[in-house]
């Protein structure tokens, strides 16, 4: 049962998180701190309102790993926001969500979870397609590739320590947190670059923290109801909402390496949570 209410969490954040993500590619004028910042404003919102509302202790039980949680994850979204600037939207969300392949492998060294060869090969699938990805023709930067490798091994490491948080912490408390963290880090990296916003640009900036927060919430308890190794591969659903919003919306066009290589990522994914879940 808990199990299944996981999924469905999941399901809801990447529809929140396309939302989030269609905005930032309408929104890369602005810097990658900024954007930051703004996302993480809004949801502040949410979270103090929460917080104060249903009398939930502001600073939690595990304070440390908590800050670590913020400080790990506003480095992911930076450098995530970073790369949707080098390529198109779709193109970056497939790369980011090769996390589950890190989250695998954290999950071994840290939570001693047990990975099976099969699935292994099933990443190795994965990770090959960001090498198609990339093209052999250079048609997407190598800068916006790096980007989201690393984005995505900090994401890894987010579902880790979300999962050894286990349910001892709020969920909004784990997201309080990591809001916090990344509105001081966006706003002080900002300061030098700000772009001042037009009214509609302002409205638009703060309403990706309404997108973040209810994909945030949704994905952390997502991670606090099932295993990370079953919960972290649904998130390839967003690669496909992203790109009928780039196509759709955003004007995008994509290759054969591109599609073929978000294929791959998908696919590998795909069969790790088949065989994951038929082994339960």
């Amino acid at each position: 049962m808990e199990l299944r209410k996981a999924i469905y969490f999941m399901i809801l954040s990447t529809l929140a998180f396309t939302g989030m993500n269609g905005l930032i590619k309408y929104l890369t004028e602005y810097t990658a701190y900024q954007l930051v910042f703004f996302r993480s404003v809004g949801s502040l919102v949410f979270t103090f309102g929460y917080l104060f509302r249903y009398k939930v202790p502001l600073l939690g039980n595990n304070r440390k790993l908590l800050l670590v949680r913020g400080l790990v994850g506003v480095t992911a979204m930076s450098l995530f926001f970073m790369a949707v600037h080098y390529m198109p939207i779709g193109s970056a969300v497939a790369l980011r969500y090769t996390s589950p392949i890190f989250a695998a492998i954290f999950a071994v060294l840290l939570l001693r979870e047990t990975i099976k060869p099969l699935q292994w090969l099933f990443f190795a699938i994965a990770f090959a397609g960001v090498l198609v990805l990339k093209g052999f023709n250079g048609e997407i930067s190598t800068i916006g590739i790096v980007l989201g490798l690393i984005s995505a091994l900090f994401s890894g490491f987010v579902y880790i320590i979300i999962r050894r948080l286990g349910k001892a912490e709020h969920p909004v408390v784990i997201v309080n947190y990591f809001m916090c963290v990344a509105t001081l880090v966006g706003g002080i990296l900002s300061i030098f670059n700000w772009i001042p916003p037009t009214f509609e640009d302002t409205l638009l900036l703060l309403s990706l923290g309404v997108f973040g927060f209810f994909g945030q919430l949704f994905m952390t308890k997502a991670f606090q109801l099932g295993e990370t190794n079953v919960i972290a591969p649904i998130k390839y659903v967003e690669v496909v909402f992203a790109i009928l919003v780039g196509v759709g919306f955003l004007g995008e066009t994509y290759s054969w390496y591109s599609v073929t290589g978000m294929a791959m990522i998908i696919g590998g994914l795909l069969l790790n949570l088949w065989y994951k879940s038929n082994r339960q």
